[in-house]
């Protein structure tokens, strides 16, 4: 259960750690606008603008692995295989991040997909147990 945990630890800090190569586009773009940041962010391109997608769907992602986390755990369904699944998921989502940041769109797309498959399968192996 422990290493769940701490899937769900870095899971859920993961879209804030995202938000550091976002908030360097904006410094770049003139400054940090902290008083209208979504219309800056609005206004990026490249770097910033892939930066931005990431730090976003970092957020989607959390989304659809907390379900699993938390079914695992609350089923006791906490062997080798949900742990393999969370750690799975956690190495997918910052590969997919590095990928995004540096316009690799199919690699980032195959790893996207790895966090999918990783999430639905120990949301059903708990159900399935």
């Amino acid at each position: 259960m422990t290493t769940i945990l701490i899937c769900l630890l870095i899971a859920t800090i993961m879209p804030i750690v995202a938000k550091a190569p976002l908030a360097f586009a904006m410094n770049k773009l003139g400054g940090y606008d902290n008083r209208h940041p979504r219309a800056q962010q609005a206004s990026l391109t490249g770097f910033g603008a892939r930066a931005k997608a990431a730090h976003e769907n970092s957020f989607e992602a959390l989304m659809m692995f907390i379900p699993g986390a938390l079914t695992a755990i609350a089923t006791h369904n906490t062997g080798l295989l949900a742990q393999y699944l969370s750690i799975g998921f956690v190495i997918a989502r910052v590969l997919y991040i590095f990928c995004y940041l540096y316009d690799q769109h199919l690699l980032r797309s195959t790893f996207w997909t790895v966090g999918f498959a990783c999430s639905v399968a120990l949301l059903s192996s708990a159900i399935l147990r």
